[in-house]
């Protein structure tokens, strides 16, 4: 019996008349139904929005903080349940999908503690001055579906503890584990500081385009975003945008293959390389560009691709159909382009579930499209390079800048080099890690703001300057 999920209200769980399937992509096997909202819910979610606005901004800081922790004890108490729906809606295999369920209780958790402090401009004789910061008002949040857990958790928190209230959409392929959170969260946060509400692919510029939410949150492809930019200019909504990458990995020649090899592997293809900042384009100095080659080939022939549900895997499939074309179109044009592969580019598309298989690479033309467009998929493209000056200018040479990374025994060269790259993040010997407690945001076409730390909890509010002129004559 496929399950039927709910929509958060005004703190009622609720369902539509309308509903949409949500497919396994595992073995495209429908296994929920949610609501398919239109207009009308959208309204009575702002509207619940609007109403608990003027209630939650004005909550102390510690009772914010103490819903944020409801809602990571919640998460963290339901880990098992979740993690497996996770999974079979989203497709990443089981210990990646708890990695994705505990970092969102531990981001929750780590984020409730930040605050804003007032600042002192001026304490003189003449006048106290002091910039404080407000809510900007009802948030609308709009998440993908390569994390959507996570994702959902790192629009939530922070407009709830700058004192924001927030309609979120989940993506209308992953929307069942954010639901299944919605339901656990319903009682422990007051009524319609968080909503949640579910929709075709329609009701994102709906949210974009409503009177009554004041900024936009989305994380997703560059092209929406500029959509999403478009739509909030009428009113000029504030946004904060984290885009599309290309993101690229940087190889010096004193790296040792035997020790980078796995983790290059990985920085490419966790979550089947459905991730905004993986590594996109890898650069291999030309005198180790051989050994570590061969080094990620061999290594990736270890790792099984299938069922995330299954004990072993290691990737799982593409989370939908759509995306899982575009990544087989990227491969049959570097066939077609007579590129050689070191594995993998033999999909099958007439079998069950979106499987690619690990596909990698060896040293195409930085004109390919493998190269130059973003796979977000299981693909890794490496490429020779021989000196320091060019590769800097081959990794910049991208329109987007989301995030890169430097491997190499000289630290201070690493460093020195992670300096000249055009991108927000860049990670030296390691990579994918990110804090609740750092920024996160892109250059160029990768977005702009901020998510995580301080810079990011800004983004939900407005500056407000407050002047006392002291021994004024007034009265």
């Amino acid at each position: 019996m496929t399950t039927l999920y709910r929509n958060l209200i005004d703190g009622k769980m609720i369902e539509t008349a309308a509903t949409m399937e949500v497919v396994n992509p595992a073995n495209e096997q429908v296994i929920g139904l949610v609501p398919a909202c239109g207009k009308d819910e959208l309204d009575q979610a702002v509207a619940a929005a609007r109403r608990a606005f003027k209630t939650w901004s004005r909550t102390p800081i510690d009772e914010r903080r103490a819903a944020i922790m409801a809602i990571s004890g919640a998460i963290k108490e339901n880990a098992d349940e979740l993690y497996r729906l996770l999974t079979s809606e989203q497709g990443k295999p089981h210990e990646q999908a708890k990695g994705e369920i505990f970092g969102a209780a531990g981001m929750s958790a780590a984020q409730s503690t930040l605050s804003l402090e007032e600042v002192v401009n001026e304490d003189s004789d003449q006048r106290l001055s002091r910039t404080r910061r407000v809510p900007v008002g009802v948030v609308g949040g709009i998440v993908p579906w390569n994390f959507p857990v996570m994702m959902a958790i790192q629009k939530i928190v922070p407009a709830m503890l700058s004192g924001c209230t927030i309609v979120l959409k989940p993506s209308p392929f992953t929307p069942l584990t954010t639901l299944r959170i919605a339901e656990l969260i319903a009682d422990k946060v007051p009524a319609g500081v968080v909503n949640i509400i579910t929709g075709e692919d329609s009701l994102g510029p709906m949210i974009t385009e409503h009177p009554d939410i004041d900024k936009i949150t989305f994380t997703g492809s560059t092209a929406t975003g500029k959509k999403i930019m478009e739509g909030a200019s009428a009113d000029l909504k504030r946004i904060t945008l984290e885009l599309g990458g290309n993101d690229a990995s940087i190889v010096m020649p004193d790296a040792d293959p035997k020790k980078v090899a796995e983790q290059l592997f990985w920085a490419s293809f966790s979550n089947a390389g459905q991730i905004c900042v993986a590594a996109k384009r890898v650069y291999i100095h030309e005198d180790i560009y051989d050994e570590l080659s061969q080094a990620i080939a061999n290594y990736a022939k270890t790792v099984v691709v299938g069922d995330g549900s299954q004990q072993g895997t290691g990737v799982g499939p593409i989370q939908n159909k759509k995306q899982y074309d575009r990544v087989l179109e990227l491969i049959q044009d570097a066939k077609d382009n007579g590129y050689k592969f070191l594995t993998g580019g033999d999909a099958d598309p007439s079998g069950t579930g979106y499987y690619v298989p690990i596909t990698i690479l060896d040293n195409p033309p930085e004109d390919a499209r493998i190269v130059a467009e973003e796979q977000f998929g299981p693909v890794m493209p490496l490429m020779k390079f021989s000196t320091e000056s060019e590769v800097i200018e081959r990794a910049n040479n991208s329109e987007y800048g989301l995030a890169g990374a430097v491997w190499t025994a000289d630290t201070d060269k690493g460093v020195e080099i992670a300096e000249q790259l055009e991108t927000g993040t860049v990670w030296v010997n390691e990579y994918l890690h990110l804090s609740p407690f750092s920024p996160f945001g892109g250059h160029k076409q990768s977005g702009f703001g901020a998510e995580y730390g301080i810079d990011g909890l800004k983004e939900f509010t407005y500056p407000q300057v407050i002047t006392v002129k002291r021994d004024a004559e007034v009265a």
